[in-house]
């Protein structure tokens, strides 16, 4: 029987079982079958639903959380939602340090959950007292009874994907998949996706998704932290100025670096295209796709799993803005179709 039949009990009942959903006209024109996995389909809209509930419920098994003790986190905006619906379910306290690039709209969305944000510049080094890392270390230290779940630094985030989402990518595609690609952030999706799968079948390659500005790429390549790789970019939960030890690099294959212009721009031709409203990062991994297509990674028989984050309506200020788009100059380059709005007055 299906995970979600019948009536839960409540709705963290309902994180993980996302679908699978086939692309049909996006990638018409590539050699292989390309399959969305869905994670907006998470009750969060996020994949970040999988490991907030995971790290919640291993620490309630330690017995490190109790009634009213606080969780605390760093998040760019899905993570500290999917940790305050658990704590909401709960009934802990939520206390988050949010990175700038988050859009008011994910802001107002961690306020409507009950948390209380600290919002902290995102263009100064990882060690800065300013950084959302240290500012959730800080508020840790000063708030008794507390948990800090440390997505980047806690090897129950890729767990929680060793657990749930390799497994699904591998029973939906009844172990006929030949590639996933993945985004890498805090590296636990791609790392226990990639664990999970090439127990089930080394052969299958685990193609990473970076951006530029990151330094991931330089550092699985040459085991070296390029400080000079880092600049300011736009996409959010993509790529990082640190190595988090979250991230397993060696069951990842290789990784492709997408501009912050063509992930915008994929992302809008994915909603038009497929009826898929995704993120900023999804994108990035469909941009990324067609980069690997580029370089003959896939033929006609191949299976390729793309990781989809979350939901677009994050993103209504930014990618799906004409305003922000326009700000950034990704309109100066290419045009992408677009449906007009006319007012009756």
């Amino acid at each position: 029987m299906k995970k979600h039949q019948g009536i839960s009990n409540n709705i963290l009942d309902l994180v993980g079982d996302t679908p699978l959903i086939r692309l049909n006209k996006i990638t018409k024109k590539l050699d292989g079958q390309f399959l969305a996995k869905y994670e907006a389909f998470n009750p969060g809209h996020s994949m970040k639903d999988r490991i907030a509930i995971h790290i919640v419920e291993q620490a309630e098994k330690k017995g490190i959380l109790k009634k009213g003790s606080t969780v605390i986190e760093t998040t760019s905006g899905n993570t500290g939602f999917s940790v305050a619906l658990v704590c909401i379910i709960k009934g802990y306290d939520c206390v988050l340090a949010v990175n700038s690039k988050a859009s008011k709209g994910k802001i107002n969305m961690l306020k409507a959950m009950g948390a209380k944000v600290y919002v902290c510049p995102a263009h100064v080094s990882a060690d800065d007292p300013r950084s959302y890392y240290e500012v959730a270390k800080k508020l840790h230290a000063e708030t008794a009874d507390s948990v800090y779940i440390n997505q980047y630094f806690n090897e129950l985030n890729s767990e929680a994907h060793y657990l749930s989402t390799g497994p699904e990518i591998w029973e939906q595609t009844e172990g006929k998949v030949t590639h996933v690609v993945v985004a890498s952030g805090t590296g636990g999706t791609i790392s226990g996706i990639g664990k999970y799968l090439k127990e089930k079948n080394p052969n299958i390659k685990v193609l990473g998704v970076d951006a530029y500005g990151s330094v991931l790429k330089k550092y699985h390549e040459t085991s070296e932290l390029d400080m000079k790789e880092v600049y300011p970019y736009r996409i959010e939960g993509l790529g990082k100025n640190l190595i988090p030890t979250a991230t397993n690099f060696e069951v990842i294959d290789v990784f492709e670096k997408v501009t912050d212009e063509s992930a915008a721009h994929r992302a809008r031709e994915l909603a038009f295209t497929e009826g898929l409203f995704t993120g900023y990062t999804s994108g990035a991994v469909l941009q990324a796709t067609f980069q690997y297509a580029e370089k003959n990674y896939f033929n006609k028989d191949s299976v390729v799993v793309l990781l989809f984050p979350d939901h677009g309506s994050r993103y209504m200020e930014k990618i799906y803005s004409d305003d922000w788009m326009r700000e950034q100059g990704f309109f100066d380059t290419q045009k992408i179709a677009q449906s007009e709005v006319e007012f009756i007055e």
